[in-house]
């Protein structure tokens, strides 16, 4: 993604305008996280390869964060999450 908003937000609903800026929030974590990981396992420098795990890692507590906003927001979205949990536990156990 490497900081372009992958959908035109213009053409968002009002009303859907802040769960897709959610969504954006979360792309563009998920893409740093492989990002900074791809850049560790290319690099022999340890320190450096230790840093980008780290910044991978907050990364994904950002995802967290927008996860769990996107949830308050959209119901349905919220609803969906737990009929996945659902089918994984049943297909996995």
């Amino acid at each position: 993604m490497l900081s372009q908003i992958p959908i035109n937000l213009e053409k968002i609903k009002k009303e859907n305008l802040d769960k897709e800026i959610l969504r954006v929030g979360i792309i563009a974590e998920l893409d740093a996280v492989n990002l900074y990981e791809q850049m560790a396992v290319t690099t022999e420098n340890e320190n450096i390869k230790k840093i980008l795990l780290d910044i991978a890692k907050e990364e994904k507590t950002h995802v967290g964060e927008f996860q769990t906003l996107l949830l308050k927001e959209d119901a349905e979205q919220a609803k969906e999450l737990e009929e996945g949990k659902k089918e994984v536990e049943e297909l996995t156990d």
